[in-house]
């Protein structure tokens, strides 16, 4: 059957018409959608759930693995960092059943703007075998045949992944399902523990993996030659292949890569000597085109071609053409500026309002929609790092602003999920350091900023089951922080009390503020905590308003201002969390 797929369905497809059994994944762009793709196969195929964090999630899938079914794990580039010892480790262990993990890099930072890291770098310094799908059918395809790979070369395959591939769409050639006998368990201690006297033989093995795949890698239909015009000669890989054939067409004769290690030296020096010149196209590091250089292979790439950004077609004509593409002509006087905003009746709204009021503060935000917390009208991050990180740079500042007799105290603010992915770990360092260091834990009941995302503490599954909430207050007070409270983040009264309190004391604190998120589609469990949650709507009394503005420090799309009659007003996405009511010096905004 042919269906219409972008490359993340058809990643979940490969994986079901693989006959995996287990998968696991934490949710992060631009890797989410292939997780709850799986999610929506049937229970009795596959196993789908969301993990806390990436590490829990190779973990898991290892021991899927070692259970005898195929499993696979999907992650985002930052992901990566985060599980990177399990990475390391298990290049040494290899696999049982056959193990797939799918990374998504962006190279254009569309949403990870933390990190443009190239993680086919990090594949290479592992010692993985890894393929690059350029298309959605070569997604299905490769993943298909990474389980084969991995079972035979008993490795974990990579998968490495583009936005450009996860979110574009082409027709998908769809097969069945392959029914793949469990494996029975055998106990093999000198395969999985890497005592001294395992390792030896882990080490040679993860080199030796690679060297058994040189042939594959020289006759695999992923790696081919196509000839055309013999001028130009290029060798690539991903989404760049169409973005070179976008520009030269049959100009060029190109060598198109798509099992990328070991890389097919050989048939890749037989290319080279088919051209008169030679260009490496790849995004973003010359990880190809470094390794041909060492075998003496002369070529064209990052000497010329940016080592950021996606290669696209215009790039390419720019870089290696000298042709520039017209830019259409703008007035910029005619655009407004749109900073990125909190949307209409998010619960963070009226927390970095409140701390956008305080003095002598250094706010350590996170990775999440807070992230949004430095941009006007609040300018209050001061940092905002990797996953779970403001906990322990609030740790670290404050500890040093104590033993130097400074006056500025550290606050910490991350999500619910983005606290159960590694924030718990930091806070465990606050209580065992006894540093007063204030941490706010913004629980909006579900993984924001991703698409909402189920975690531990949400109440149900990845497959939508049921599942015991994680209690964030009584783990909190589990690793001995004794000052613990929970606010409605709506309330700035309540909040603000609960921040003074919290900062007049010499030990550590935790402020949770639990207030559903204004997009989250509302559990019943949801509707009776929260029964009053976006029922109420505002609007602004006319003959009040003096035109002040203040309504507008909220920062909320759903107010704006009419500079004829210099009054705001409010509009209908407004969702009734009444923090402009509470801000208006003249209460002009009231209640429809």
């Amino acid at each position: 059957m042919k269906v219409l797929m972008t490359g993340n369905e058809a990643v979940a497809r490969g994986v079901w018409e693989a006959g995996a059994q287990f998968a696991s994944a934490y949710p992060g762009t631009p890797s989410t959608e292939i997780m709850e793709c799986l999610a929506k196969f049937d229970k009795k195929d596959i196993y789908a759930e969301w993990a806390p964090n990436e590490k829990v999630s190779m973990e898991s899938a290892l021991g899927a693995s070692l259970a005898g079914v195929r499993s696979f794990v999907s992650m985002k580039c930052v992901g990566v960092n985060a599980s990177a010892d399990p990475w390391m480790c298990f290049s040494y262990t290899g696999c049982e059943a056959g193990m797939v993990v799918a990374v998504a890099d962006e190279p254009g930072q569309q949403s990870s703007g933390q990190s443009a890291q190239d993680d086919r770098v990090f594949f290479k310094h592992a010692r993985y075998p890894f393929f690059e799908p350029a298309d959605s059918q070569e997604a299905l395809d490769m993943v298909k045949e990474a389980y084969r790979i991995s079972e035979m070369a008993d490795t974990l395959v990579a998968l490495h992944m583009t936005t450009r591939i996860c979110h574009s769409k082409c027709v998908v050639e769809t097969g069945e399902r392959m029914e793949v006998p469990v494996r029975p368990y055998e106990k093999n201690a000198a395969k999985y523990i890497p005592l001294p006297a395992h390792s030896p033989a882990m080490v040679r093995h993860s080199y030796t993996k690679l060297e058994d795949l040189k042939d594959y890698s020289e006759h695999t239909p992923f790696n081919r030659e196509e000839m055309h015009d013999t001028s130009i000669g290029i060798v690539c890989s991903g989404c760049s292949y169409y973005f070179a054939k976008e520009v030269f067409g049959d100009k060029a004769s190109y060598y198109k890569i798509g099992f990328v290690n070991p890389l097919p030296m050989e048939s890749i020096r037989a290319f080279a000597k088919k051209v008169d010149k030679l260009y490496v196209i790849e995004e973003t590091d010359p990880l190809i085109e470094n390794e041909m250089r060492l075998a003496g292979i002369e070529c064209t790439g990052k000497d010329v071609l940016p080592v950021t950004g996606e290669l696209l077609p215009d790039v390419l004509r720019e870089k290696l053409l000298n042709i520039t593409s017209p830019k259409p002509e703008v007035d910029r006087d005619k655009i407004l500026p749109r900073p990125p905003a909190f949307c209409a009746g998010c619960p963070h709204r009226g927390v970095f309002y409140t701390l956008s009021k305080m003095k002598d503060i250094m706010v350590a935000s996170d990775i999440g929609c807070y992230s949004l917390s430095p941009v006007e009208p609040y300018y209050v991050g001061d940092t905002g790092i990797c996953m779970g990180s403001s906990i322990s740079i609030g740790h670290g500042f404050q500890q040093v602003m104590n033993k130097v007799g400074g006056s500025r105290r550290a606050v910490a603010v991350l999500g619910d999920s983005t606290f159960l992915h590694t924030g718990f770990n930091s806070l465990l360092d606050v209580a065992y350091n006894q540093s007063n260091t204030v941490t706010i834990i913004l629980d909006n009941r579900i993984t924001g900023m991703t698409g909402h995302q189920e975690n531990p503490g949400s109440g149900f599954t990845a497959q939508g089951e049921a599942a015991p909430e994680a209690d964030i207050p009584a783990i909190c007070r589990a690793i001995n922080i004794k000052h613990v409270v929970t606010v409605d983040p709506n309330h700035l009264d309540e909040f603000k009390n609960a921040l003074d309190e919290a900062l007049a004391l010499d030990e550590p604190s935790v402020i949770i503020t639990r207030w559903p998120c204004a997009l989250k589609k509302m559990s019943q469990e949801n509707k009776e905590e929260f029964p009053d949650a976006f029922s109420q709507r505002y609007q602004v009394d006319d003959s009040a308003c003096v035109g002040c503005k203040a309504c507008l420090k909220a920062g909320c799309p759903a107010i704006h201002f009419e500079r004829e009659k210099k009054k705001a007003f409010i509009g209908s996405d407004c969702l009734g969390c009444s923090v402009c009511s509470q801000i208006c010096p003249v209460h002009a905004i009231i209640k429809k």
